[in-house]
């Protein structure tokens, strides 16, 4: 994986001391979310190089903007990344672990975003860095969920990207902390390809949610005019 700086229309993100590199799951959730109006405060959970939280800078006035990373070269790098930014004033990143701040932290959020561990099998990969941004033996779908659910505003909102075949049990886990899904969009990466991941927004009240799909690339490279419409405010070749 590359350890060249990743640049975006209106920020640059280094990545040499992250074990997760930038990668489509990351933008595609940051450009996906629907923010409410007149949002005040954000939170990014596992901030790693801190990219959540930069789109969500670029794309709102939220004076508040949190993140949370617990291992320590991602906290320096996300602190880092945050200094370099148009949007210093604005962006605060916390050395701890959720659990721990969900204990200390009387403060609620507009909104809370998460890219969060998905690997539940019993496989870790070797890097131990790698292993723990990636695993939910770290961090599992239960104390992800009821963490955000009393970190949220009742009138609040969150959103994570998770792989699609954990899309029912993470809603139902979600529903018993009162989060109850709004939007789902099922995203392909080609037009052959199976469904991969599941982008799904919540709020504390009761909604029908609206489902779509989303399909990246016609082909190699050759991205679709909705993959496009969607993160063309962040890459540089869109």
């Amino acid at each position: 994986m590359s350890e060249k700086p990743f640049h975006f229309k209106q920020f640059s993100v280094e990545q040499d001391k992250c074990a997760m590199k930038i990668g489509t799951d990351g933008v595609l959730l940051g450009a996906w979310v629907n923010l409410p109006k007149n949002i005040e405060s954000i939170l990014d959970i596992g901030a790693g190089t801190g990219l959540l939280a930069l789109q969500m800078a670029q794309r709102s006035d939220a004076e508040l903007i949190d993140a949370l990373e617990v291992e320590d070269a991602a906290y320096e790098q996300a602190v880092e990344n945050f200094e370099d930014s148009p949007w210093a004033d604005r962006l605060f990143c916390y050395h701890a672990s959720l659990q721990n701040f969900v204990l200390e932290i009387d403060d609620q959020y507009d909104f809370i975003l998460c890219n969060p561990p998905y690997y539940t099998d019993t496989f870790k990969v070797l890097n131990p860095k790698r292993a723990i941004a990636r695993h939910t033996s770290d961090l599992s779908f239960d104390t992800l969920l009821q963490s955000t659910s009393k970190l949220m505003k009742k009138d609040g909102q969150c959103a994570f990207i998770i792989p699609f075949k954990e899309e029912s049990g993470f809603i139902k886990i979600a529903e018993t902390f009162e989060l109850n899904p709004i939007r789902i969009t099922r995203v392909r990466g080609n037009l052959n390809s199976p469904l991969k991941r599941s982008l799904v927004q919540f709020s504390k009240q009761l909604n029908t949610p609206v489902i779509n799909e989303l399909t990246i690339e016609t082909e190699r490279h050759q991205y679709t005019e909705d993959y496009k419409r969607l993160v063309k405010d962040f890459y540089l070749e869109m």
